[in-house]
């Protein structure tokens, strides 16, 4: 086994190896000779502004274009989970995505910051998980060789490291420096340490004539190839260009100058170039404003510091004012207005000016800032500034992206199984607990659309569509079944325009509704419910019928029933019946009478033949070999189920042939997934054989709740190996245990064979 206490001592010396080796290759501390060679050596890396160092960033963590209902959408992967310790990820909202990210590309082509990216939209509609999705990669990014980040700091030695000379410090060479500089000197060798309290970018260092030929020189004019990729870092912005060094650094530096009699190389020496890391936590290069009223950056005298005593005379009778704030700390970064309009309108005044020029205007100077800003707010209060007689100049200041609720199911259920899992809750969560608060919640954000806007040939279906319906063609593109071919073509067609069709209203969709953070609760309180050994779907309906008592408290509740829209108890009512629904598939399923493979090969059976039926061709007999007529008794046999009322056989075959052909044409390299094409075909062929073993189907129940409240007194062997396979089925192909299992059934019992 070995002795641990030497085992130990092994990992420890191995973290300080590891340690060491990542301080090391990160090239933390640098000379500003050695840090100017790098930057010749990759200037489009160390030339960046903060605009154009968060669409890198963006870009390294990559992208991937989705296929939805409403057609392609880019996914930007820094929205996805970048921390393994973290929730992290945004579910859906790819279209305020897209907006952001060319909101930033916008301000590092065009080379400066002039607006504030304000966005809107109800509370818990993931305005804040957006942010902090970028923040976080951020930091991820900083971390990378190519995300590292450099300021500065002045070094000042001591009279024994140096030789004295007459300003406090000489040229004598130090064997611990690079050349002549202080960077590297140890802590005892140095009398004063100033960092960079705006954390400038070194390149700041070089007076502003010089440096505009050397960033020229560093980046020249793009050739028209490069200039078409549209590759924002080849500009060179407005920062590198007019940037300058805070007030502090400005003075030492005129200071050093003045003394050192304008030789800018020992000025140099003094500065110690330092790798830094972009960080929420610590507030270095990302920050917040909370909607509290005090201000966002102020000064305080450096030079009366006693600690700062050891600076050189020519310096101790230098003010030195030192600016401080959540402003200065997220300089070279991002700055984060939480809840931006809670906050008076006089407290935010200043952004007119300062998000237009990148300045801020100081009691005794001028702050130069390179930063993305970035804010948030909800409807009520974007609504009331909106009356606001200052509205007019900040707009023009303002990106105003809207950032509604979801709209797809899928994307709200993802949410809830992550957040409320069995560690949260301290439960076992039962299948369709989510799956039943995203559904209602999803449908309470509905909105009818206006057929007028559309085709006269198709304003009857689009003023029929229910919510549920709508549900699910914005989630997957499944059209309502009783639509013919034409009608659900044409529908599938406009998807994006009735998708996109109210954002330019007030009161566009997804505005209102249940919020995430509703839901949620409603989740966490639904495991309260002593009724259920599991946070089960049921309690979870119990915790929606509560929020109908508190009718006053939720907006969205108070909304006007227009047709089947905004009836939030009617959608209830659908959720339950979809969820007894969906328990009873799972149920049947696991009595093992047919598999869902069987259905569906019954299905595609049904289609070879038509499909010879409709071509007048003969079909080959697997069985014998020889050629046949389609069975006209295997097709009776199906369409007794699937046809309408007026609907003939042909039609009926036409209908179905065409719709495989209309898939075929749009993806013509995809395997025809007729379980996805002809889903709600497929339901009704299982419904019927289902209907037809009913007895069978309401037995097999019976005999599983007597199995499971352990009363099998009057059950024989083969009965109570059924319920036996039940219950090992549903654990491990659907995600029951025992307890959930029983509600379920009983719930399905209760509900579908009492009557009976």
């Amino acid at each position: 086994m070995g002795n641990p206490v030497a085992r130990s001592s092994d990992t420890l010396d191995q973290v300080v190896r590891d340690v060491r080796k990542a301080y090391q290759d990160d090239r933390a501390i640098l000379s500003f000779k050695e840090y100017f060679a790098l930057m010749c050596e990759k200037p489009e890396q160390h030339l960046r502004s903060a605009s154009q160092y968060v669409v890198d960033m963006i870009d390294h963590f990559g992208y991937e274009d989705l296929q939805r209902p409403m057609g392609q959408v880019r996914r930007y992967k820094v929205f996805d989970a970048q921390d393994a310790d973290s929730e992290g990820k945004v579910s859906g909202q790819e279209m305020v995505q897209d907006a952001i990210v060319k909101a930033f590309e916008n301000f590092a082509r065009e080379g400066k910051v002039n607006k504030l990216i304000l966005m809107h939209g109800p509370n818990g509609s993931a305005k804040s998980s957006i942010v902090r999705a970028l923040m976080q990669g951020l930091d991820v990014y900083g971390r990378t060789p190519k995300g590292a980040m450099y300021s500065f700091n002045w070094i000042f030695p001591t009279e024994k490291s140096v030789a004295q000379d007459r300003i406090g410090f000489g040229a004598r060479h130090n064997p611990d420096a690079v050349g002549d500089s202080y960077a590297y000197l140890p802590s005892e060798a140095i009398d004063a340490r100033i960092p960079c309290s705006m954390r400038d970018h070194p390149v700041f260092l070089v007076p502003q004539p010089d440096r505009m030929h050397l960033i020229r020189s560093l980046l020249p004019e793009p050739s028209p190839d490069v200039a078409l990729s549209g590759k924002p870092h080849t500009v060179i912005s407005d920062t590198m260009k007019h940037g300058d060094l805070c007030y502090k650094c400005r003075r030492i530096f005129d200071a050093l100058m003045t003394s050192y009699d304008g030789d800018v190389q020992k000025v140099f020496n003094h500065i110690q170039i330092e790798r830094f890391y972009p960080s929420r936590r610590y507030r270095c290069g990302i920050a917040t404003i909370e909607p509290q009223s005090s201000v966002d950056a102020r000064i305080h005298q450096l030079t009366s510091d006693r600690s700062l005593a050891a600076l050189p005379k020519s310096l101790q009778y230098t003010s030195l004012f030192e600016p401080s704030g959540p402003i200065v700390d997220a300089n070279r970064g991002m700055l984060e207005y939480a809840d931006f309009l809670k906050r008076p309108v006089e407290a935010f005044k200043y952004l007119l000016a300062t998000v237009e020029t990148s300045t801020l205007s100081m009691d005794s100077f001028l702050l130069h800032l390179d930063m993305v800003f970035i804010a948030s707010t909800n409807e009520i209060y974007l609504d009331a500034f909106k009356e606001h007689p200052d509205f007019t100049s900040f707009k023009g200041r303002m990106e105003l992206i809207k950032v509604p609720y979801l709209l797809r199911y899928d994307e709200e259920r993802e949410i809830y199984v992550k957040q409320v899992t069995a560690r949260v809750v301290g439960k076992h969560v039962a299948p369709h607990a989510a799956d039943v608060a995203s559904l209602w919640a999803v449908l309470t954000r509905m909105r009818r659309n206006d057929s007028s806007l559309y085709d006269k040939s198709i304003r009857d279906v689009i003023d029929s569509i229910t919510p549920l319906e709508k549900l699910y063609m914005y989630n997957d593109g499944t059209m309502p079944s009783r639509l013919s071919n034409q009608q659900a073509n044409e529908i599938r067609g406009i998807i994006r325009d009735l998708y996109r069709e109210s954002l330019r209203y007030p009161n566009y969709e997804g505005r209102f509704g249940a919020s995430v953070r509703e839901i949620r609760t409603a989740l966490l309180n639904a495991a309260h419910d002593e009724n259920y050994t599991c946070l089960h779907p049921l309690s979870v309906f119990s915790e929606i019928e509560e929020l109908f008592n508190s009718r006053g408290v939720y907006e969205f509740l108070k909304q006007e029933v227009v047709g089947k829209f905004h009836d939030h108890r009617a959608f209830l009512k659908t959720t339950q019946d979809l969820y007894l629904t969906w328990a009873a598939d799972e149920v049947r399923a696991s009595m093992g009478l047919a598999t869902e493979e069987s259905h569906q090969a019954r299905f595609a059976r049904y289609v070879q033949h038509i499909s010879h039926w409709v071509k007048r061709e003969r079909i080959m007999d697997q069985a014998t070999g020889k050629a046949r007529d389609p069975d006209e008794k295997l097709m009776g046999e199906v369409e007794r189920v699937l046809l309408g009322e007026q609907e003939t056989s042909t039609e009926f075959r036409n209908a179905v042939i065409s719709s495989i052909a209309a898939k075929h044409l749009d993806s013509p390299d995809e395997e025809q997934k007729y379980h996805i094409l002809f889903k709600d075909y497929i339901n009704r062929l299982k419904e019927d054989f289902y209907n037809k073993h009913s007895d069978d189907v309401r037995k097999n129940n019976e005999n599983f709740l007597r199995f499971a409240a352990n009363d099998v007194g009057m059950m024989d062997e083969k009965d109570i190996a059924n319920c036996k396979a039940m219950l090992a089925y549903l654990e491990s192909k659907f995600g029951y245990c025992l307890h959930c299992a029983r509600d379920t059934v009983a719930h399905i019992v209760k509900h579908q064979y009492t009557a009976a």
